[in-house]
């Protein structure tokens, strides 16, 4: 792990207050202070700072009530009550061989992806569907769940 600066570490402690999240803290490391480091290394450097970070309530979606007599649009999936248009992850209960922790994903349009940090601390992931990307918002939303995931599993 990169050795920060005191004035490095001052601006970091500033981005945890302003409430930025550990991804948007590795990019700013990279971009502004060209100190490039991984997802994990950049939450061991918060933990060894003391810092916590903001816990953002997630705003709760409303939900419209749809008349049970209402046609379907011609194509268009209904959704489920399993949560559809929502971004949900799992980790599993047993890690990958290769991985130090695993698990899926399912995005918001319903298409599943598995996923994996490596022993290494570098982050992966299939998509079960070959060639599919995730939208840039359910990839934001991925990422601040598997955090919160993790942390709830104890990583």
């Amino acid at each position: 792990m990169a050795r920060l600066t005191p004035e490095q570490i001052s601006k970091v402690s500033a981005w945890v207050a302003e409430g930025a999240t550990l991804s948007q803290i590795q990019e700013r490391l990279s971009t502004q202070l060209e100190v490039p480091m991984t997802y994990m290394d950049v939450r061991f450097l918060v933990d060894d700072l003391n810092l916590a970070l903001v816990e953002k309530e997630e705003p709760k979606p409303v939900e419209e009530p749809v008349a049970d007599d209402a046609p379907a649009e011609a194509g268009v999936p209904a959704e489920t009550a399993q949560g559809a248009g929502v971004v949900t992850v799992e980790v599993d209960t047993i890690a990958q061989p290769h991985a130090m922790v695993s698990g899926h994903v399912t995005f918001s349009d319903g298409e599943k992806a598995d996923w994996y940090i490596d022993h290494q601390g570098r982050p992966g992931m299939a998509a079960r569907t070959p060639g599919y990307r995730p939208t840039p918002q359910d990839i934001t939303d991925f990422q601040a769940k598997l955090d919160a995931a993790l942390r709830q599993a104890g990583y």
